[in-house]
């Protein structure tokens, strides 16, 4: 009797589970089917001008086309992008607030103890939507060379002279600089601005010497002439630029630094509606639209998405904080 009762009530149990389950997900369902119904926000943490707006609103605009509705880009700016991180972390997780995280967020952990936020915790993981190099450009007026090797001979005639922008204590700019000095042997002031987009505009009015730039917010200015490259920190030569030297075929092995610009969403953004955006965003950077200005601003499409890039945001935490440890970077 016991066992048939037993039994009984383990079906039972098992088919209020599934009951529960079903009554649970089917508004979630009904909801990714509706969405979106109004406008969404990018919350993107650095002024605009730099190479997060760079990918970001040619995104917003080809995901605006696709779904129906506007995508806004609220540029949130300071402190390396901590600070518009910290904004969106706390943003309603209802699916029309989303976080264009970058590589500075990577290191961010290892250069601010006190965030108010986890960039593994307090976001879900939806794409990768672009990983260009860093590339080291100079100010043509400013630093007169023809290449690599002679602008570090320049460097260790006059340690301290020159002096480089970067996008903010803690940015990819700033690890990449100190980098270089570490593997050069040689002493460059770092100037932190509130913005890649900020930092560009004194490199090109000759405010600064250099940059460790994210490629991406250099481009046009390289094509044009008004900044020079000398080389870019990858592996190959980055599309759209193969007239531009990677650091080892200019004489510095070693030296690899590339960005990437990655969508999050607020911890507790319902799952049907993260993997809706996710095949969005994957279908806008294989458009022509996206590839062609995706090469023009020196990346390649990415891949990455959902768990697999949250994979790889964890294992780039840790590689920045060897690199920060290794170079001893501190916040200026």
């Amino acid at each position: 009797m016991s066992t048939a009762v037993n039994s009984y009530s383990a079906v039972s149990f098992s088919f209020l589970k599934k009951t529960l389950f079903f009554i649970c997900a089917a508004p979630l369902a009904v909801m990714a089917q509706e969405w979106p119904n109004k406008p969404i926000t990018f919350v993107v943490p650095f002024p605009a001008g730099g190479g997060t707006d760079a990918f970001a609103r040619p995104l917003a605009n080809q995901l605006t086309k696709q779904l129906g509705k506007q995508i806004i880009i609220d540029n949130r700016g300071g402190a390396g992008g901590t600070v518009g991180a910290s904004i969106a972390a706390k943003a309603a997780p209802d699916g029309y607030s989303f976080f264009v995280g970058a590589a500075h967020h990577a290191i961010a952990p290892s250069m601010y103890p006190n965030l108010d936020y986890d960039i593994e915790k307090s976001f879900i993981p939806v794409a990768m939507i672009a990983s260009p190099p860093q590339v080291i450009v100079v100010n043509p007026k400013n630093v007169q060379v023809k290449n690599l090797k002679e602008f570090i001979e320049l460097l260790k005639k006059n340690p301290g002279k020159f002096n480089y922008a970067s996008a903010g204590n803690g940015s990819t700019h700033h690890l990449a600089g100190e980098q270089f000095k570490m593997l050069t042997k040689t002493f460059i002031t770092h100037i932190p601005y509130r913005g890649a987009g900020p930092a560009m505009q004194d490199l090109i009015a000759g405010q600064v010497d250099l940059e460790f730039d994210g490629l991406g917010s250099s481009a046009a200015q390289i094509k044009n002439g008004t900044i020079v490259a000398l080389a870019v920190a990858s592996q190959k030569r980055a599309p759209g630029f193969p007239n531009v030297p990677t650091a080892a075929e200019a004489g510095l092995v070693g030296y690899e630094v590339a960005t990437w610009y990655g969508l999050f969403a607020p911890k507790g953004t319902p799952q049907p509606i993260v993997d809706k955006m996710i095949a969005e965003v994957q279908k806008a950077v294989n458009t022509p639209e996206l590839k062609a200005i995706w090469t023009n601003n020196g990346s390649e499409t990415p891949t990455l998405s959902g768990d697999a890039f949250g994979k790889f945001v964890s294992a780039d935490i840790k590689r920045w904080a060897a690199v920060a440890k290794a170079s001893g970077a501190k916040l200026d």
